[in-house]
C-alpha cells in the first residue's frame, strides 16, 4: 500500500518551493514600485485602455510608444495582440470634445459676429447676433436639434465613437492625429476604456472583501459539516496554499511577460476556492467514514486510507476540467485566457492540496493533540490515537 501520509513531508516540500517563489515577486511588486511583481490592469489602477490597428500592420508597438512619449505619454504600455491590434493601456485620456470643441454653455453670449461654438457658421449663413444667449432648447434652422449646453463626462466605455470608428475629439483625437502622422492612417479602433481612480478603488476593495468573505465561509461550514474545527482550518489552510500559487505565479508571470490581473481574476479566485474545498471535502468525508469502520486504528492510516479511495475520483474529476480549459486557453480569444490561466493553475493546485497537504496537515494537528492529551493525564498508559 502507498504511504502518502508517511512522505508527508516531501508533499509540503513542494508546496514550499511553489510558494515561496511566488511570495517573493509578490513581494517584489511594492518594494521595485510596481515595475516587477504583480501587474494589475486598469480595473484597479485606473487609466485608459486603446485598442487601435493601423492600415500598415508592420507597425511596431515600440513606434507606437515613441510616439506617445512625444506627446507626453511615456508611461504608456503597448502590446500586440493576435489579431494586428495595438492594445495601448496609459493614464486616464479624455475622449469627449475638449473646451475649444464644445459647444457655448446656454446663457452665455457668443462673441460678437463669431460663429457658433463649433467653429461653424448658422446654417442660415448668417452669425449669431452679438450679445444674444444663445437658446438651449430652439432647434437650429435646419431642424436639428441645438448642442447641449452641458459637456458630458467620459464614461468608461468604448460608446466614444461608432464602432470601428477611430475617436476624433478630445485628448485621444489629438493623440490619434500625432500617431497617424507619423505612422499612418488607423484602419480601426476596437476598444477604447477609461476607468477613473474611485472606481479602480472600488473594485480593489470589493476584490480582498470577497475572497475574505469566502474563505471565512467556508471555514464555518466545514467546522459544522464535520463538527470539529481542525477540519475547517486545515481546509482553509489548503486554501491559502491554493491562493497564493495563483497569485505568485502571475506574479511571476507579469514580472517577466507583463501577464496583468485584471476584473475577472477575482471570479477566477473565487471558483479556485470553491474547486479545492469540493475536493478536499471528499477526503475528508471519506475519512469521517472511516474512522467509524476502524475503530482504534492510528489516525494517520485512517487519512492514509481515505486518501487512497478518493485519489482516482478526485485525480479524474479535475482531469476534465483541466482538458477542457486547456481548450479554451488554447483556441479561445485573447480577452479570457488570463481568466482560463488563472484557472488552470488553481485547479491543477487545489486538487494537489486537497489530497497532499489538507489531509497530511490534519493527521499531524489530530496526532499532536493526540499526545498532549496524554501528556496531560500522567499514570495512565499511552494509547493510539483513534476515532
Amino acid at each position: 500500500m502507498r504511504d502518502i501520509i508517511g512522505k508527508r513531508n516531501w508533499f509540503f516540500a513542494f508546496s514550499l518551493a511553489l510558494i515561496v517563489p511566488g511570495l517573493f515577486f509578490i513581494l517584489l511588486g511594492p518594494l521595485s514600485g510596481g515595475k516587477a511583481g504583480l501587474q494589475f490592469s486598469i480595473d484597479y489602477t485606473g487609466g485608459t485602455k486603446w485598442e487601435i490597428r493601423f492600415k500598415d500592420t508592420a507597425v511596431t508597438p515600440d513606434q507606437v510608444k515613441a510616439v506617445l512619449a512625444t506627446a507626453g505619454y511615456a508611461d504608456s504600455i503597448v502590446q500586440t495582440t493576435s489579431d494586428s491590434y495595438l492594445l495601448i493601456r496609459t493614464r486616464p485620456i479624455g475622449f469627449v470634445p475638449t473646451a475649444t470643441e464644445a459647444p457655448a454653455p446656454t446663457g452665455s453670449p457668443a462673441a460678437s459676429g463669431s460663429p457658433a461654438a463649433s467653429g461653424s457658421p448658422a446654417p442660415s449663413g448668417s452669425p449669431a447676433p452679438s450679445g444674444s444667449p444663445v437658446p438651449s432648447a430652439t432647434p437650429a434652422p435646419s431642424g436639428s436639434p441645438a448642442p447641449s449646453a452641458t459637456t458630458a463626462t467620459p464614461a468608461p466605455s468604448a460608446s466614444a465613437a461608432p464602432n470601428g470608428a477611430v475617436t476624433r475629439t478630445g485628448e485621444i483625437g489629438t493623440l490619434a492625429t500625432a500617431l497617424e502622422a507619423s505612422l499612418g492612417p488607423i484602419e480601426s479602433q476596437r476598444q477604447l476604456t477609461t476607468i477613473g481612480p474611485v472606481i479602480s478603488g472600488e473594485l480593489t476593495q470589493q476584490a480582498i472583501i470577497l475572497v475574505i468573505i469566502g474563505s471565512i465561509g467556508i471555514l464555518l461550514w466545514m467546522t459544522f459539516r464535520f463538527r470539529d474545527f481542525r477540519f475547517g482550518m486545515t481546509a482553509l489552510a489548503a486554501l491559502v496554499h491554493d491562493v497564493i500559487v495563483v497569485v505568485g505565479a502571475f506574479a511571476v508571470l507579469g514580472t517577466f511577460f507583463g501577464l496583468e490581473v485584471d476584473g475577472l481574476f477575482v471570479t477566477a479566485m473565487l471558483t479556485i476556492i470553491g474547486f479545492s474545498v469540493h475536493d478536499t471535502i471528499v477526503v475528508y468525508d471519506r475519512i469521517r467514514e472511516n474512522r467509524s469502520r476502524h475503530a482504534g486504528e492510528r489516525f494517520s492510516a485512517i487519512v492514509n486510507h481515505s486518501i487512497l479511495q478518493t485519489l482516482a475520483r478526485s485525480i479524474n474529476t479535475s482531469l476534465t476540467v483541466v482538458f477542457t480549459l486547456t481548450a479554451l486557453f488554447l483556441f479561445g480569444g485573447d480577452s479570457i485566457r488570463p481568466f482560463i490561466l488563472a484557472l488552470l493553475i488553481g485547479i491543477t493546485s487545489g486538487t494537489y492540496s486537497s489530497i497532499f497537504n489538507a489531509a497530511p496537515l490534519l493527521t499531524i494537528w489530530e496526532e499532536w493533540d493526540a499526545g498532549r492529551k496524554e501528556r496531560a493525564t500522567p499514570g495512565r498508559p499511552a494509547r493510539r490515537a483513534t476515532a
